[in-house]
């Protein structure tokens, strides 16, 4: 989906509504930028902490997916994560100690096999609502009203930020 003739534009796309597209134009390019910061890491650089506190890059990638997936299931299904899916996810949406103990040992092939899966879906959601969808409103955080617009801005502002970790991350690595 992530069209490499287009990926400085923010522009129309087949298939979509015109803000629909705008908004997927913004997320490929986060993404594009994501995995061009992590392209070749090895497990053990994946795996690396700078500090008994801090999070690795698999973990922040597996974060990113987990996300994802959690804004789906809040704007498109209108439901949290449930057991199971908390299970499979809770450690990367979660992070910190959970993090560090359950993600782990995982190739990169791992990582972006899981962002490109969860991403593949977020574009068949996306066939389905138009652009009034993503002014919808409901609750959200303290409380105050939220637009679905918002809410997938959130989805690649929280990847753009912890890209920034991962930066870091990796001027620091000593495996």
């Amino acid at each position: 989906m992530i069209n490499m003739n287009n990926i400085y534009l923010i522009t129309d796309i087949p298939g979509y509504s015109p803000q629909i597209s705008r908004l997927l134009s913004m997320m490929n390019y986060a993404r594009f930028t994501t995995l061009e910061s992590t392209k070749n890491l090895t497990v053990d650089q994946l795996d690396f902490l700078l500090d008994s506190e801090s999070n690795s890059i698999g973990a922040l990638l597996l974060h990113f997916a987990a996300v994802e997936y959690a804004y789906q299931l809040e704007t498109f299904e209108k439901r949290e994560l449930n057991e199971e899916e908390m299970s499979i996810w809770g450690a990367a949406l979660n992070l910190g100690e959970e993090g560090r103990e359950k993600i782990k040992g995982n190739d990169l092939t791992y990582y972006v096999d899981k962002l490109n899966e969860i991403r593949n879906r977020t574009y068949e959601l996306f066939k389905t609502v138009d652009d009034d969808w993503l002014y919808k409103e409901e609750e959200f955080w303290y409380k105050k009203q939220a637009n679905h617009y918002f809410m997938w801005f959130h989805v690649f502002e929280d990847e753009i930020n912890h890209r920034g970790q991962i930066r870091m991350i990796k001027k620091r690595l000593k495996v």
